[in-house]
């Protein structure tokens, strides 16, 4: 049974790095074919996609938050963590972790088969 579990600050101040962890469990994030994926649903609005990495290690971004969004793996935890810089109040949203077969933005709710439970990120000083 794969589960993923997302781990992190709730409150993040303006201009610092949000940081969050997704632990996985069941399968392997380096041998499974899926993309390891982070999505965000701001208040009032869709789940928004904003990049993933691949059992190979490669790493697929939103163009919309390139220039913020790290995502890397430790795959001695079978974890992946997001990274984001500059937060704005903008950015406060539910995140979610999830194990995808596609990459597509807008969101393709078909792509996805395992979801984390969420966790509620607010920017605010």
């Amino acid at each position: 049974q794969v589960q993923l579990q997302e781990s992190g600050p709730g409150l993040v101040k303006p201009s610092q790095t949000l940081s969050l962890t997704c632990a996985v469990s069941g399968v392997s994030i380096t041998t499974d074919s899926g993309y390891w994926t982070w999505v965000r649903q701001p208040p009032g609005k869709g789940r928004q996609w904003m990049g993933a990495i691949a059992y190979s290690g490669s790493t697929y971004y939103s163009p919309f938050l390139k220039s913020r969004i790290s995502i890397s793996r430790d795959t001695s935890k079978n974890q992946f963590t997001l990274q984001l810089s500059s937060v704005t109040p903008e950015d406060t949203a539910v995140y979610y972790c999830a194990r995808a077969i596609g990459l597509s933005s807008p969101l393709n709710a078909d792509e996805y088969d395992y979801w984390g439970q969420g966790i509620q990120v607010t920017v605010s000083s």
